[in-house]
């Protein structure tokens, strides 16, 4: 009854991305043509927690802020990869934990590195 290869195997998962899709896609475009248009200066206005906006949203960042969430995002990403080995810990016997022992000496001396870039110095000199 069932086949062990081919193509047929995911025409299930086909079937329903393109159906989730044409769902998206119809929703969107039936939204936008079906629904109220009425703009008027109030409703153009920016918003922001009910404050009156005050001067240009245009501040420049300081780059430290985007690369210290870049690394941030970089580190909590590398440590999902413990949960895993930390779940099957026994099972994988002394290979496993030698393999963990030298994934984690990478992160850290990739964290030393950045440590040692200054990436994390919040001065302004």
């Amino acid at each position: 009854m069932y086949s062990d290869s081919g193509a047929i195997n995911y025409l299930p998962i086909l079937i329903t991305v393109i159906v989730a899709g044409g769902f998206v896609t119809l929703t969107m475009f039936v939204t936008h043509f079906l629904g109220p248009k009425r703009s008027s200066k109030i409703k153009l206005e920016t918003f922001e927690c009910g404050i009156e906006p005050q001067g240009n949203a245009r501040i420049p960042f300081s780059v430290k802020y985007f690369l210290a969430a870049i690394l941030f995002v970089l580190f909590d990403v590398e440590v999902i990869f413990l949960y895993p080995w930390a779940v099957d810990f026994k099972s994988l016997g002394t290979a496993g934990f030698w393999e963990m022992i030298s994934y984690m000496a990478v992160l850290l001396v990739g964290f030393f590195y950045i440590l040692k870039k200054g990436a994390l110095k919040w001065d302004t000199d």
